[in-house]
């Protein structure tokens, strides 16, 4: 038997689903493709698909987030990342910045480019991303 699939896209679940669905939309400067308020809302990234979903009132305690409306203090644990690869990383600092939340850290080096985490409302980890330039 051969395991057959045909998309694959990132979802993230949030009980301040609304809040989350906004910060995207302004992130990313797109509205979603897919909305169904406080439910769902889907955005088209290049190459992926990236969604929001309110739990189930059932299942809400498994994704409490960890944050308040102030600036966060801890961050998430979680093991994934969504990592941007963007084409000036002070571009979209200054991005993040504007919409009040600013990367916690500074930029490092890896050996594939500068990058530098910061963290979505609800404390999920983003990786922004600067591609070494190429010779």
């Amino acid at each position: 038997m051969v395991f057959q699939y045909t998309n694959a896209f990132v979802t993230i679940a949030s009980v301040n689903c609304e809040k989350l669905v906004n910060f995207y939309s302004k992130l990313l400067e797109q509205k979603p493709v897919v909305l169904i308020p406080n439910v769902y809302a889907e955005f088209n990234l290049v190459s992926m698909r990236l969604g929001i979903f309110k739990p189930k009132n059932t299942n809400e305690s498994e994704f409490q987030a960890i944050s308040n409306d102030k600036p966060l203090c801890v961050y998430s644990k979680s093991k994934i990342s969504l990592c941007l690869e963007v084409g000036n990383l002070e571009d979209a600092i200054a991005h993040l910045t504007a919409l009040g939340y600013p990367p916690p850290g500074n930029i490092f080096i890896a050996d594939h480019g500068r990058e530098i985490y910061a963290y979505d409302p609800d404390g999920n980890r983003l990786i922004l991303h600067q591609a070494k330039q190429q010779c």
